[in-house]
């Protein structure tokens, strides 16, 4: 046989403002005892319930996936320029210097791989595995809301200055969507040192590599090779930066 005993407690004043903090103002008249019951009442939500609704909406990464419309094996090439003229992903370089599609789409589920409807565009965007891709302020983020089928697209040139061969990834609200982890899309720049302005700055890496050998970050027409066609980019995106 299991005895409970109950010894009534006076809470002092600190306890009472505690309780009227936490458990909100009570109105005038309302007595000591059903105070501090709707403190404990409030506590017992604190500690059980709200630990368990974020532990279920951290299963939104569980079912949220992410596709892109070029499917090949090989990875794709995006140029960008800080103030959004570069190339868009639909007019993505494969290596050899052709054109295709490389159009990111997201497919936002819940807790129950619910459709998730207007989610924000700021909350999602893209970053590089590296952090070589430097992106201006929202400069990588959505294009557009997710619709009635959760779904959202980055097909739009990039806010963007930098270079990276090592992928990316896309995140929601901080959080990197791991179907699949990594996206197999590249990222050159006429901001080559990536401090959000085309500039005198970045000729002098663009001169070392045009004339001692091929390098990623300045083949801008993305074809293997360094000509004139990359200093044809260069010199259109002089100037140009982050809005």
């Amino acid at each position: 046989m299991i005895i409970l005993l109950t010894v009534p407690v006076t809470p002092d004043k600190a306890t009472v403002r505690t309780t009227r903090a936490v458990a909100d103002r009570p109105p005038l008249g309302l007595d000591m005892e059903e105070s501090a019951m709707k403190y404990f009442l409030t506590m017992i939500a604190v500690l059980f319930l709200v630990p368990t609704t974020v532990w279920a909406c951290m299963d939104i990464m569980m079912y949220t996936r992410v596709e892109t419309a070029y499917g090949g094996p090989e990875a794709v090439t995006v140029m960008v320029v800080p103030d959004g003229s570069g190339n868009p992903l639909t007019e993505a370089w494969l290596p050899w210097g052709s054109r295709v599609d490389a159009t990111i789409t997201i497919f936002l589920r819940g807790c129950e791989d619910e459709a998730i409807a207007n989610f924000p565009a700021e909350d999602m965007w893209l970053e590089s595995l590296d952090y070589g891709l430097v992106n201006c302020w929202g400069g990588t983020i959505a294009d557009e809301n997710t619709d009635d089928q959760g779904t959202a697209t980055w097909a739009q040139p990039l806010f963007a200055g930098g270079s990276s061969q090592t992928g990316c990834k896309v995140l929601v609200n901080g959080m990197a969507v791991e179907t699949p982890p990594t996206l197999a899309i590249h990222f050159n720049s006429p901001d080559i040192n990536g401090d959000g302005t085309v500039g005198l700055a970045d000729v002098v890496p663009f001169a070392t590599d045009f004339y001692g050998g091929y390098q990623f970050r300045s083949d801008f027409h993305r074809d293997g090779v360094l000509t004139l066609a990359d200093l044809v980019h260069l010199a259109r995106a002089m100037g140009r930066s982050c809005p």
